[in-house]
C-alpha cells in the first residue's frame, strides 16, 4: 500500500466528513464532549480486546471521573489544535491511554509528559529539555510535536490504526511488522500485525475510552461537565520571577498553576528560556494587574551561576553562599560527585542583581557531574619478582602512577621487603588480590579526590 496514494483518497473524504458534521457548528455547543463526538472520524475497531478494555474501564467509575475531571484543563486546546488540522477529534482521547492526562507523568522508560515522549523523539520534535525546564511536559508545545507527530505517521502509513501503533511502538517496527506480513501474503491492517502485548491493546484501549465518551449512560459512566470554551490564557513573560510569587499574584493556588505549567523544573520562571505562562483565563488578567502594582524588592530570588571550572561541591557552595545540603538540593546534585566546568547552577540572587539570565543560558543549561573517585594510601612490602609494571598490573592502574607514588622510574623493579605505596579506591581497598604481598597497617591514610577521565554517563547528566 502506498501511503501518499491513501492519504490522497482518505484526507478528502475526512474533510468532507468533517463538513458535513459541522464544524463551524461546534462552536455553538455548550458541551465539549459533545463537540468531540461529533468529530469522531476515525474507524471503529471491533474486537474481544476492545471489549476486554470497556469492562475494564466501566469497572473503576471513580477512575474514570478523575482521569477525565484532570483532563478539563486541557481538553479544549486540544480539540482547538485538531479541528485546525482537520484530524479526526477523538485524537483528543489519546492522552487518556498515555498518561491518564497527567502532564507529569515519568514512565519507567523515561517517556514523560501526559504525551509521553522520550527523550530524544521529543528532541527530534523540538520539545526542549534542560536543567530548567523539559517541553516534552509543556501543555502547548507537546501537544504541538504530539499532532505533527499523528500527522507524519499517518502521511507514512495512511491508516490512523497503524498510525497509532506506530506512535506508541514506533514507525521502523511497525513498518517492518507490514514487510514481514507481505512477504508471507497475509493482510497489513492493525489486527494482523504481529505485535508487543502493549502495542495489541493501544488501540483497544482508545476505542473503549472513545465508546464510552460516545455512549456514557450505556457504560454506567459518569463524565463531569466540561464546557466547550477555553480554561486557559497565555500569558507573556518580560522579567524573572519566582514560581511561587508568580501563583501569588494570579491569585492561584500553587498546585494548580503547576499543573499548567509543568515543564518548569525549578522554582523560578526565566523569561528568556520561558517566555509565556498558561493561567486560568480569568486569573490571566488578575495577575497582570498584581503585577504591575507588586511594590515587593524582588520578582526572582533565584538567579543562574556557571561552573568556572571542575569544583567539588562543597567549594562551589561556598563561592556562591550556600550550604552543600542546600546547593544539592535544589540543583539535584548526586553524592560523590564533581561540578563539570560550564555546569548552570541554580543559586540565591544577591538583592542588588537586576540582570536577567540570558537567553543562551534560559534556553541551554546544564548541569555535568564526574564521579569523585576516593583512592586511599596503602604501603605493602615487595616480593622478589615485583616491579613497577607489575604492581600497576596488578591493582589496575598505570606503571606511570606507580613510578611517581614511589619516586622510581617507570621501568623500575622493587627490591624483596622493599615498601611499595600504592592508591586504591575505598572499593578496591575491600578486596587485596592474593600473593600481592603482605600489606602493612597504614603510616598513613588520606583520601584523595580525582577527576574521572571517563566521560559523565547518561545518568549524571541533568
Amino acid at each position: 500500500m502506498q501511503a501518499a496514494e491513501t492519504l490522497g483518497d482518505l484526507q478528502p473524504l475526512l474533510l468532507q466528513d468533517l463538513s458535513a458534521q459541522g464544524v463551524t457548528s461546534m462552536a455553538t455547543t455548550a458541551d465539549l464532549w459533545e463537540r468531540i463526538r461529533r468529530g469522531y472520524a476515525m474507524p471503529d475497531l471491533e474486537s474481544n480486546l476492545v471489549r476486554d478494555r470497556e469492562t475494564w474501564y466501566t469497572a473503576r467509575p471513580d477512575y474514570i471521573f478523575r482521569m477525565t475531571d484532570r483532563s478539563r484543563k486541557y481538553l479544549f486546546h486540544i480539540v482547538e489544535e485538531l479541528e485546525l488540522r482537520n484530524m479526526p477529534t477523538e485524537l483528543a482521547l489519546l492522552p487518556f491511554v498515555e498518561s491518564a492526562f497527567n502532564p507529569q507523568a515519568v514512565s519507567s522508560a523515561k517517556a514523560a509528559g501526559m504525551w509521553q515522549f522520550m527523550p530524544a523523539t521529543g528532541r527530534s520534535y523540538e520539545l526542549k529539555q534542560n536543567v530548567f525546564r523539559d517541553d516534552r511536559r509543556d501543555v502547548l508545545a507537546s501537544t504541538r510535536a504530539a499532532l505533527d507527530y499523528l500527522q507524519k505517521l499517518y502521511a507514512l502509513f495512511g491508516d490512523w490504526h497503524l498510525a497509532l501503533a506506530a506512535y506508541n511502538w514506533g514507525e521502523g517496527s511497525v513498518g517492518r511488522a507490514i514487510q514481514k506480513n507481505e512477504r508471507l501474503q497475509l493482510p497489513t491492517g492493525y489486527t494482523s500485525l504481529t505485535m508487543p502485548l502493549e502495542t495489541q491493546y493501544y488501540v483497544p484501549k482508545l476505542q473503549a475510552i472513545k465508546n464510552i465518551v460516545a455512549r456514557p449512560e450505556s457504560f454506567g459512566a459518569q463524565l463531569p461537565v466540561i464546557g466547550n470554551h477555553p480554561y486557559f490564557k497565555s500569558v507573556t513573560m518580560q522579567r524573572d520571577i519566582d514560581v511561587a510569587l508568580a501563583a501569588k499574584l494570579a491569585e492561584v493556588a500553587l498546585d494548580d498553576f503547576r499543573s499548567l505549567n509543568p515543564s518548569l523544573n525549578k522554582p523560578v520562571i526565566m523569561a528568556a528560556g520561558t517566555p509565556q505562562i498558561l493561567l486560568p483565563w480569568d486569573n490571566a488578567d488578575v495577575f497582570e494587574r498584581n503585577l504591575q502594582a507588586f511594590k515587593g524588592p524582588r520578582l526572582a530570588s533565584w538567579t543562574v551561576w556557571v561552573a568556572p571550572s571542575t569544583l567539588r561541591v562543597a567549594e562551589a557552595a561556598k563561592r556562591v553562599g550556600m550550604s552543600e545540603s542546600q546547593l544539592r538540593e535544589i540543583n539535584n546534585i548526586p553524592a560523590r560527585m564533581l561540578i563539570q566546568p560550564g555546569s548552570t547552577l541554580l543559586v540565591p540572587r544577591a538583592a542588588g542583581l537586576q540582570k536577567d539570565v540570558t537567553e543562551s543560558v534560559a534556553d541551554k543549561g546544564e548541569v555535568s557531574f564526574s564521579p569523585e573517585m576516593v583512592l586511599v594510601r596503602k604501603t605493602l612490602r615487595a616480593s622478589k619478582s615485583d616491579s613497577v609494571a607489575s604492581v600497576a598490573q596488578r591493582y589496575k592502574t598505570t606503571a606511570g602512577n606507580v613510578a611517581q607514588w614511589n619516586k622510581v622510574a617507570v621501568g623500575a623493579k622493587f627490591k624483596p621487603g622493599q615498601t611499595v605505596v600504592v592508591y586504591v579506591s575505598v572499593n578496591a581497598s575491600n578486596a587485596i588480590p592474593k600473593g600481592s604481598g603482605k600489606f602493612k597497617t597504614p603510616t598513613k591514610a588520606r583520601q584523595v579526590q580525582a577527576k574521572s577521565k571517563a566521560k559523565p554517563t547518561p545518568h549524571a547528566k541533568a
